[in-house]
């Protein structure tokens, strides 16, 4: 047995870069999945929005912890091929994130009054056209608040990853822990950790809301 120690310490903040690499990841891939799905959503095709849909209850019906199980021990089974850790543990993140994300754009999108659309249109715009210079920049402020929002719920969500052994910042603070039986100490650290990274976010939120003033 050891104490607790500068190092373990270290050895959690060096476990950030591999919790901002999910993070990055499932933004980077989740987005445009979700602008996919937000669009469809929007559409008017009855084909496209029921498909979207139905990707959307059972995304959003799935716990996260059960889709990491899922890619990381289930794939194997069914594929009979070895999935490394990053990549199960990316794949299910990033749908997870083009789920959530993919309906808070819908609510931006069809936050945007009608009339709009009809403007566009009434200026010779085509639906592409009008959805890019019209509606996606009204939706884009609309949404970006609850977006922020999303991105630390995603941040915090990240600590599901250690069930399946990735090394994030929550994995870590587990290894601290049982190396020197400090369980109090380690995930003090570690909520410290996830503090200091999600309160400036939730801030920065806060203050969209009140200078896009979406709350009126």
């Amino acid at each position: 047995m050891r104490g607790f120690t500068l190092s373990d310490f270290e050895t959690m903040l060096w476990a950030v870069q591999w919790t901002a690499t999910l993070v990055i990841i499932a933004l980077a891939l989740g987005g445009p999945l979700g602008l996919l799905m937000a669009m469809m959503r929007t559409s008017r095709n009855p084909v496209l929005n029921g498909i979207a849909l139905v990707i959307l209850q059972i995304v959003q019906g799935v716990p996260l912890l059960g889709m990491l199980m899922f890619f990381y021990f289930g794939v194997p089974v069914f594929l009979g091929i070895k999935v490394p850790a990053l990549i199960s543990v990316s794949i299910a993140f990033t749908v997870f994130a083009a789920a959530f994300l993919g309906e808070i754009w819908r609510g931006g999108i069809q936050a945007v009054h009608t009339n709009q659309s009809e403007a566009a249109a009434c200026l010779g715009l085509t639906r592409w056209q009008s959805f890019r210079h019209v509606i996606a920049p009204q939706a884009f402020r609309i949404a970006l608040p609850a977006t922020v929002g999303f991105l630390v719920q995603l941040i915090k969500n990240t600590s599901l990853a250690s069930v399946v052994g990735f090394v994030e910042l929550a994995r870590a603070g587990q290894l601290a822990s049982a190396a020197t039986f400090a369980p109090l100490t380690s995930y003090a650290c570690v909520s410290a950790i996830y503090f200091a990274i999600c309160f400036p976010l939730t801030q920065w939120s806060r203050s969209l809301e009140k200078k896009l003033h979406v709350v009126r």
